[in-house]
């Protein structure tokens, strides 16, 4: 039967279960051009623009 050789610390143990909780919802932000929420950093899905420049053309 398996034994522990030396008792885990707090920190050890604690360490071990912060690694689940360290995933977050992406965040949202609002589109310059649109005002609809996007992704940072990605290019609007609605109008088509990133950093101000029209990436993809959008048919509506």
């Amino acid at each position: 039967m398996a034994v522990p050789k030396r008792k885990t610390s707090k920190s050890k143990r604690d360490m071990r279960r912060a690694a689940n909780s360290k995933y977050v919802a992406p965040g949202y932000v609002k589109c310059p051009q649109c005002h609809e929420p996007k992704l940072s950093h990605r290019v609007c899905p609605e109008c088509g623009y990133y950093k101000n420049k029209e990436v993809i053309s959008v048919n509506e």
